[in-house]
């Protein structure tokens, strides 16, 4: 039968979302667009390296019991990389290079950015989660609900609805994992 994937690091989330309350925190002092996004993609890049770090230190951990890359964790990656890959795609086509280039202020950029990151993210975690446990695609959904509100109610502010999003739910579905499902 098919097994579920388990190794979605937990506390990796945990600290990932601690990690996007920082740049949250960061991102809102920002006095130019160029200082945001890369405030934003230095957190990306930041994320993606702790996650995958602690997802192979959680797979070796397991390895006792099989191949660290198992066929749940292919499938898990194969359904979490098409929509953070349309996210990057979407991100630098809707972005003016030239708003980077000019010390423009932080409202020179797409109002929609946050909150395509927080909805492209959900539903690749929610894809993702299809072949792990329960937590995972609740907290992709949780996420995608994170990233519509933030496009379409216009007075919510962005940097809290980013560390919310990637910040406050990560953090609170990484606890549940590391709690239930063993890190």
């Amino acid at each position: 039968g098919a097994s579920a994937f388990t190794d979605v690091p937990g506390w990796g989330l945990v600290l990932i979302g601690a990690t996007a309350v920082g740049a949250a925190v960061l991102s809102s002092g920002a006095a130019t667009a160029a200082a945001w996004f890369g405030t934003w993609m230095a957190e990306a890049v930041l994320a993606a390296a702790l996650g995958m770090a602690m997802l192979w230190r959680k797979m070796r951990r397991r390895a006792r019991e099989g191949a660290p890359f198992s066929v749940p964790a292919r499938k898990f990656l194969l359904g979490l990389l098409p929509a953070i890959a349309a996210g990057a795609v979407l991100t630098f086509a809707l972005l003016d290079r030239a708003v980077l280039a000019e010390a423009q202020p932080v409202a020179a950029l797409p109002r929609a950015l946050p909150g395509l990151w927080l909805l492209l993210y959900g539903a690749a975690v929610v894809t993702a989660g299809m072949n792990s446990v329960r937590a995972v695609p609740l907290m992709g959904l949780t996420l995608m609900a994170t990233g519509t509100l933030t496009l379409l109610v216009p007075g919510l502010d962005p940097e809290w609805m980013l560390g919310a999003g990637f910040g406050g739910v990560q953090a609170g579905f990484g606890l549940w994992i590391a709690r239930r499902h063993g890190g």
